[in-house]
């Protein structure tokens, strides 16, 4: 069920020390049904297709006026540790929420609280061995679902992996968090164990592809060389500051180029990919859109975005213009983005991502851009975060043309911000939450989840 383009912003009010929203009851049933995530209604896109492991429904997440106040609501308090949770029997499931309160979704964490018994460990008992310990003494009891609404916290316990997986009550159905990687847990071992792992990629899907249509247009426009030149000969004092501005202005129209008419080949063809392409196509900035998945998508899908579907991603990148990178990252860790893949560019073509760093061989990148096969790169997120590549640092922030002639401000660097919005923050918890009444309250299938196929393997299905 989509929203329609007429649907009302929702508004809020303040109540005590938190944020209400005052239509939160409407917002929960118009959610029963997942959709796509909201667009502007001047945006054409088909409902965007889930991985091969999800079922095949979508979610709606609801937006937030821009002047929405928000703060920590403290209005259904949940259980903390105590040393009688595991002798006692519970009057409903327990849900283990690790890491901050909610704050945006009131209603919905009501209806979330009346369903479960839901307990909010302290920050020293989710440090990695405080969580072993209670996790062997069944400190919480056998919990049916862990909830992490935030991505900022909640993960102190660093990788859940083999050590922490093994210690789960067979109880255990559900596992949602915030966020739409989820390279942070072994979702493999997750689903063998015959739990759901669900992230919450739809809710960030338009923000990441709103701010990879900013990096789209600064490999084009070269928008690091045109702001450096403007102030940092200012911020440093530099006598020479309009002789900068003077070349920048002179020489950047040389180097850049409108989108429109290029193409665009996307890494990946997932909820963001689809929203890029559909943002990118559009007859406003009129890009040829490409891409490579390791399923090809529906006709319907390609149809409506004008999407032509390469099998091998040697092909994709053969006839790109500019690529963008918005795939999960490997099972195995190893970039996607390799010094011989990068060498399958035609010379000058833009590189993007907004996906893991751990796809991109920074090094080999650096490589490229000093050679011109890249004539211009955008990287929100970084192999060794939060440390920077220093050789892209330095293609960043210089303001002469270099020894080979290369133009300065070729990168834009950004501190991994792309799903960093309000209305993100929104959908994670809310979408964290509907994944649990989904699969525990509801015994129905789960809205994003991410490793079904590892269950159904552990099932022989």
């Amino acid at each position: 069920m989509n929203l329609p383009s007429s649907f009302p912003l929702v508004k809020h009010q303040k109540l005590g020390c938190g944020a209400v929203n005052e239509r939160s009851r409407h917002l929960v049933s118009t959610m029963a049904e997942p959709t796509n995530t909201p667009m502007p209604a001047s945006t054409p896109v088909p409902a965007s297709t889930p991985r091969s492991s999800s079922p095949l429904q979508q979610y709606s997440i609801p937006s937030l006026t821009p002047n929405a106040t928000t703060a920590t609501i403290p209005l259904w308090p949940s259980t903390t540790s105590s040393p009688d949770t595991a002798t006692r029997k519970p009057q409903r499931p327990i849900v283990l929420h690790i890491g901050d309160p909610i704050k945006y979704n009131p209603d919905t964490y009501a209806e979330f609280n009346a369903a479960f018994e839901v307990i909010r460990p302290p920050t020293p008992e989710r440090e990695r061995n405080e969580l072993i310990r209670a996790l062997k003494e069944e400190r919480w009891g056998h919990f049916s679902a862990i909830f992490r609404p935030f991505w900022g916290t909640g993960g102190e316990m660093g990788r859940w992996d083999a050590e922490l997986i093994d210690l789960l009550p067979s109880s255990v159905k559900v596992f949602a968090s915030a966020g739409a990687g989820f390279d942070w847990a072994d979702t493999k071992l997750l689903g063998e164990r015959g739990i759901i792992y669900c992230n919450s990629g739809l809710a960030a899907a338009e923000a990441v592809a709103d701010f990879s249509v900013a990096m789209i247009i600064s490999t084009f426009r070269h928008l690091p060389w045109c702001m450096n030149a403007a102030t940092f000969p200012y911020l440093m004092s530099s006598s020479d500051a309009r002789s900068t501005f003077r070349e920048c202005h002179a020489r950047a129209t040389a180097a850049s180029h409108n989108p429109r008419g290029h193409t665009l080949g996307l890494i990946g063809f997932g909820n963001i990919g689809q929203q890029i392409a559909a943002k990118m196509g559009n007859p406003a900035f009129g890009m040829k859109i490409a891409y490579y998945d390791v399923v090809r998508k529906p006709a319907a899908v390609e149809s409506e975005l004008r999407a032509t579907f390469y099998e091998k991603l040697e092909g994709l990148m053969k006839v790109s213009d500019c690529v963008v990178l918005c795939t999960p990252a490997s099972a195995d860790g190893r970039p996607i983005i390799t010094a011989e893949r990068l060498g399958y560019l035609r010379p000058g073509t833009r590189f993007v991502n907004i996906a893991r760093g751990s796809l991109v061989d920074e090094e080999a990148l650096a490589d490229a851009l000093d050679s011109g096969v890249v004539g211009a790169a955008a990287l929100d997120v970084h192999m060794d975060e939060p440390s920077v590549n220093e050789r892209l640092v330095r293609m960043v922030t210089g303001l002469g043309f270099d020894d080979r002639g290369q133009h300065p401000g070729r990168v834009m660097l950004t501190c991994h911000n792309a799903g960093g919005t309000v209305e993100t923050h929104v959908g994670f918890e809310e979408l964290s939450m509907r994944n649990i009444l989904r699969v525990v309250r509801d015994g129905g299938e789960a809205v994003t989840p991410v490793n079904l196929h590892w269950l159904r393997e552990k099932k022989g299905v």
